[in-house]
């Protein structure tokens, strides 16, 4: 098959948004995409009160059970209006929003480590991930703070996309993985043609994606994959075969990161021009 895209290249079959940074999240049936992204995405996160960083399950040894926490708008956020209260459900079942007063500690008891709720981003963010592909111990945590996005708590890019061709290729690869959305935080997931296979968004890279009669998003580049992706949460296992499986059969550069190879799933996209997105709206490169 030719590395060349199609300029057809399929419809937005799900949306997510994850208002609290790590969390997950809820899935949309519509939503309005902003300069920064979609709306109300990863507007939220924690700060660990001892150190001052983002708390990021790119660290999981002290921020894994992150995953067992859901976020989501108690009504859906509108343009131009300020934002609605985020609801987050703790591991127990219980129930927390962000404007009680108790909600630091709250969080800060399920998580057995003081955190802050907050949707100011530091200055200076400091942000801590675990590399399982280090070959220096010192290098086995990295600080990505410098990529973070600015005004949001996205770790570089404003939309996340990818498709259900490249599960597809995964999951054929590797059989017993279950190669899910929720394992890889996607916002926009979109199905390729018939006949279209394999890591097709890797050739998206360098071209302007239209979603719809509005949205258009310029892709950058590949999504670089870590430890997050094998992390249990809800009935997915732990599944350290799932990064092997991407790092043995998708590493390509990231342009981002100096061309350095990464195992990567997705491509980044920044906002070219906003507006509403739907599921079923059709995608195409501009």
């Amino acid at each position: 098959m030719s590395n060349r895209p199609s300029n057809d290249t399929g419809s937005v079959v799900s949306l997510w948004r994850y208002p609290v940074k790590s969390m997950m999240g809820e899935e949309l049936h519509a939503t309005y995409i902003t300069d920064g992204g979609l709306l109300g995405d990863r507007v939220y996160a924690l700060i660990d009160q001892s150190t001052g960083k983002i708390a990021s399950a790119k660290y999981p040894r002290k921020w894994g059970k992150l995953f067992d926490f859901r976020a989501a708008f108690l009504e859906p956020p509108h343009p131009g209006e300020p934002l609605p209260s985020v609801r987050i459900t703790l591991p127990d079942g219980a129930i927390v929003t962000n404007a009680q007063e108790n909600v630091h500690a709250c969080l800060s008891s399920a998580l057995e480590r003081e955190v802050a709720l907050t949707t100011t981003r530091p200055v200076s963010p400091s942000v801590e991930a675990e590399r399982l592909d280090a070959l220096d111990p010192a290098e086995m945590i990295v600080d990505i703070g410098a990529f973070m996005m600015q005004g949001r708590f996205s770790d570089y890019a404003a939309v996340h996309v990818l498709t259900t061709a490249t599960f597809d290729r995964l999951c054929a690869l590797y059989p017993p993985g279950r190669f899910e959305a929720r394992r890889f935080r996607p916002n926009i997931v979109v199905e390729p043609p018939a006949g279209q296979s394999a890591f097709v968004e890797n050739a998206w890279v360098g071209h302007t994606l239209a979603i719809g009669a509005e949205v258009r998003l310029r892709i950058t580049d590949p999504m670089p994959r870590c430890v997050m992706t094998t992390l249990p949460q809800g009935d997915l296992p732990r599944d350290l075969d799932i990064l092997h499986t991407i790092a043995q059969h998708n590493q390509v550069g990231i342009p981002v990161l100096g061309g350095a190879a990464r195992p990567s799933v997705g491509v980044c996209a920044f906002v070219l021009q906003g507006g509403t997105i739907r599921r079923g709206d059709p995608v195409r490169l501009a």
